[in-house]
């Protein structure tokens, strides 16, 4: 008897979505936290500036996990090439954190 491999499902099977959410925005928190705690906010914004960016920027983090997830499925499922797949899903994840940066931090450190 001949074993045949199937090649759209080679490999490991991709991960669960809460994985890479949370990774992701666990990036978005550590990289926004070097910007918040790193200065002393002005007297005008208050004592409760620094929640807006430490919700958005982990949200946008969490975005750009749970892209990598949706690709990584594509990926697994109809045989994308993988490094195709990995360069789009880490861009998509810098510009979306990029993103969520500026909207975390606009109004307060960036006027």
């Amino acid at each position: 008897m001949v074993h045949t491999q199937n090649p759209k499902t080679h490999g490991n099977p991709p991960v669960s979505l809460i994985k890479p959410v949370f990774i992701g925005a666990g990036i978005g928190l550590i990289l926004i936290s070097f910007f918040v705690f790193g200065v002393e906010g002005r007297a005008e914004w208050g004592n409760l500036w620094r929640i807006r960016p430490l919700i958005i920027t982990p949200f946008a983090g969490a975005t750009g996990g749970a892209f990598y997830y949706f690709i990584d499925q594509l990926r697994y499922r109809n045989g994308v090439n993988p490094t195709i797949a990995l360069i789009i899903s880490i861009l998509v994840f810098i510009v979306g954190l990029w993103m969520g940066i500026v909207l975390g931090l606009n109004g307060t450190m960036w006027n």
